[in-house]
């Protein structure tokens, strides 16, 4: 197989990748809008209180259902025009964001509330399921690391962009949930700008590549194409150990997110200086130098699968996760915890770029929609999982020393598992 040695100038040149990049980035620039208005309203708001448990649940009742139905969704995207998913999904989103709006700004912390915000995000992950099965049709199989690098990374940077720029608007309004209300309903203005730039592709261009069908399956066998994927997936040793790899992976991120949380929420409230501040605008340093690892693992990544190849790559991010998170978490300050977040941003989206890019190569394109809901399920089961896990076992301060090593130690054994599960497969 050919090496990824594709430069990134001649991908944004090809105009069927550019589009999908930029329906992407309005995408979840839009998403990371949404996810800091509801941040805030949760964790920062005054008229509202909540301590881990309520963290925890929150997520769960927003991330679990759809872990339920995700691999479900997966049969209907290798089944329907992705490009239709991607322009009726964005619109779909919009109008429910409005719903979601209206119970902020009625004080809603209830059941009504996480089941808005429940739909949001099940659509959300549908979106993202799409424009992870679409890449390889804008773009050729030896150009898919570079392709996820750019894609993926400058998605999460979108994403984080927007929550920088939600954060600034709610300095600007007076604090409660009529502000909170208002950027949270914003997020509607790129997700309709994403669904323009989305009807551009043709109809059958993103795939599935055995034609659009849209008639309804039975139960029957939507069940049985989620075990033929599941199949499929266990025959092609580097996609499972992918997979592995990315869960455990997931496991540390939840634990280390609700314990930085927790940090910026009950103890580092006043900051240490002008240059790292403390709550909510300190919690969005984090996530800003988080941007800064993942564009600096977009720029690195291409060129240390080319010299390590990506099972080699994958084993250093993991190991050096494993390594670095205590070493920089165990300060329990500012300035600590934004190098965290930067080796955080870094570990995640290397690791998710070699993932990705390991799943579109090992597996069939009318394979690929179910794969990768269940890749999206995976994320949110191991995610919420080690939230629930950390709501119980972490202090109200977010001090713990024992979470850290914890995280550290398994890095450390993912690293080895993966390294040993995939080799003779050094491409994986």
């Amino acid at each position: 197989m050919p090496h990824a040695d594709t430069p990134v100038r001649h991908l944004v040149s090809q105009r069927d990748f550019r589009r999908l990049l930029v329906t992407r980035l309005l995408a979840q620039s839009g998403d990371g809008v949404l996810q800091a208005a509801l941040a805030g309203t949760v964790l920062f708001n005054p008229q509202r209180a909540a301590d881990p448990v309520d963290v925890a649940a929150a997520f769960a009742v927003l991330l679990l259902p759809y872990s339920v139905v995700g691999p479900f969704a997966g049969v209907w995207l290798d089944r329907w025009s992705r490009r239709q998913v991607l322009v009726r999904a964005n619109v779909l989103r919009a109008a429910m964001v409005a719903v979601v709006a209206a119970l902020v700004l009625a004080g809603e912390a209830g059941p009504p509330f996480y089941v808005a915000g429940l739909a949001v995000f099940a659509v959300t992950r549908f979106l993202l399921s799409a424009l992870s099965a679409a890449l390889p049709h804008t773009t050729g199989t030896a150009s898919l690391v570079p392709a996820n690098a750019l894609s993926t990374t400058s998605g999460a940077v979108a994403t984080v962009a927007g929550g920088v720029v939600a954060v600034g608007l709610l300095q600007l309004g007076p604090p409660g949930d009529a502000t909170y209300a208002a950027v949270a309903l914003s997020a509607g203005l790129p997700w309709l700008a994403s669904a323009a730039v989305a009807a551009g592709f043709g109809t059958a261009q993103l795939g599935p590549d055995s034609g659009v069908r849209t008639a309804r399956l039975p139960a029957r066998e939507v069940l049985r194409g989620m075990v033929a994927g599941a199949r499929h997936v266990a025959a092609h040793p580097p996609a499972a150990a992918a997979l592995g790899a990315i869960g455990a992976h997931r496991l540390c991120y939840g634990l280390l997110t609700l314990l930085t949380l927790l940090l910026y929420r009950n103890t580092l409230t006043e900051g240490a200086g002008p240059l790292f501040p403390g709550g909510l605008v300190g919690l969005g340093e984090v996530l800003a130098a988080g941007s800064v690892g993942t564009l600096l693992a977009a720029v690195s990544t291409p060129a240390a699968v080319r010299r390590l190849g990506t099972r080699g790559w994958v084993v250093l991010l993991l190991a050096g996760g494993g390594l670095l998170q205590p070493l920089l978490g165990l300060t329990f300050t500012p300035p600590g915890m934004v190098a965290a977040g930067l080796v955080l941003g870094f570990v995640a989206q290397g690791v998710k770029i070699c993932v990705d890019a390991t799943l579109q190569r090992s597996v069939d394109d009318d394979f690929r929609g179910r794969v990768f809901s269940v890749y999206d399920t995976l994320v949110n089961v191991t995610y919420v999982g080690a939230l629930v896990a950390g709501a119980f076992l972490l202090p109200a301060s977010g001090r713990s020393a024992t979470a850290l090593l914890v995280v550290g130690g398994l890095y450390l054994l993912t690293a080895a598992g993966y390294a040993r599960a995939t080799r003779g497969h050094p491409a994986g």
